[in-house]
């Protein structure tokens, strides 16, 4: 069993069963829940919202951030886990890789996908590439 386990977590409802499966499989590990702040994410806001989104991008992403995180908190309070939160800002796959290998966890779970529609379509499947570059186990939830 795995000592520590690395949750992709983004508020979809992929993400959720990922943190319950987690929580539910590996009781006695220490369960982390990432959340990564993608900068490509300010430039699909600026073409919707124009110069003033721009301007409040990072704030904004951080306030969800922040949403996001007390949300995995939330959904595990009924199980006795160990949670923790860590929000990253740069790619997903390589944030939740790098942090993975930098941090000795044993277990990386995730959904199959978080985003819909334009966003996947550009930026490609993370858990695909996750599961490619990590070099530990990945338990991918549907």
């Amino acid at each position: 069993m795995p000592d520590n386990v690395l949750v992709a977590f983004d508020g979809s409802p992929l993400s959720e069963r990922a943190l319950t499966y987690a929580v539910e499989s590996f009781p006695n590990a220490t369960v982390t829940a990432i959340y990564v702040i993608n900068p490509i994410d300010s430039v699909f806001d600026v073409e919707a919202g124009g110069l003033p989104v721009a301007e409040d991008w990072y704030d904004n992403a951080r306030e969800r951030a922040t949403a996001v995180q007390t949300a995995a908190t939330d959904l595990t309070a009924d199980h006795e886990v160990d949670l923790e939160t860590v929000t990253e800002v740069g790619k997903p796959a390589r944030e939740i890789v790098e942090y993975a290998a930098e941090h000795g966890i044993d277990q990386i779970v995730m959904g199959s996908h978080g985003r819909s529609g334009i966003d996947r379509a550009i930026l490609g499947s993370v858990a695909e590439t996750v599961t490619r570059r990590a070099r530990i186990p990945v338990t991918i939830v549907r």
